[in-house]
């Protein structure tokens, strides 16, 4: 009988043993999971903030489908964000402080929208141009943001009347986001 019951004991040593290393096993994997899920939801969301699934600016094919189904009296307005947002950077009173802001463009004109995406590179520049030269304290008032907004859409309308010749294509310049620090 002796003999049985230390057989016995050592089934169940060898039984919690195999448990305890399965349940070890377990927790591995459920860590391992856990860190894969919250790589992925962080990839995930960084592409979706930086725009990765936003849908692409339309082809001048579909713009000019557009413009044709569209009917007759005032046109829809189109609007084409300009892409990544823009980040300028300024001295005031000896600190270093930022601008970011996405700007978008609004039209009516199918053939203006197609000289926007053309010449997008050229329109960047003049933007960082015109935002870098703002001054901080003006920035900061809503007078000083309406000015700059207004300069930004001259600016834009500027670059397309020198690239096509075409006048007042540009019926307004969006600040969709506009943050200083």
């Amino acid at each position: 009988m002796r003999r049985k019951n230390g057989m016995a004991e050592e089934d169940n040593e060898v039984a919690e043993e195999e448990t305890t290393a399965k349940s070890g096993k377990g927790k591995l994997i459920a860590i391992i999971a856990v860190v894969l899920l919250l790589i992925g939801g962080s990839v995930g969301a960084t592409l979706f903030f930086l725009g990765f699934f936003d849908p692409p600016p339309p082809t001048e094919e579909e713009l000019a489908a557009a413009a044709e189904a569209a009917p007759k009296g005032k046109p829809d307005a189109m609007y084409f964000p300009i892409k990544p947002p823009f980040v300028v950077n300024f001295q005031s009173r000896g600190r270093q402080r930022f601008l970011q802001t996405d700007v978008t463009i609004m039209t009516r004109d199918p053939e203006v929208f197609a000289i926007i995406q053309k010449h997008l590179p050229l329109i960047k520049n003049r933007l960082v141009m015109i935002l870098g030269g703002g001054v901080y304290q003006e920035l900061q008032t809503n007078e000083g943001k309406e000015l700059m907004r207004q300069q930004v859409m001259q600016g834009v309308q500027a670059v397309i009347t020198e690239e096509s010749g075409k006048e007042d294509g540009v019926e307004q310049v969006l600040f969709t986001n506009f943050v200083m620090q």
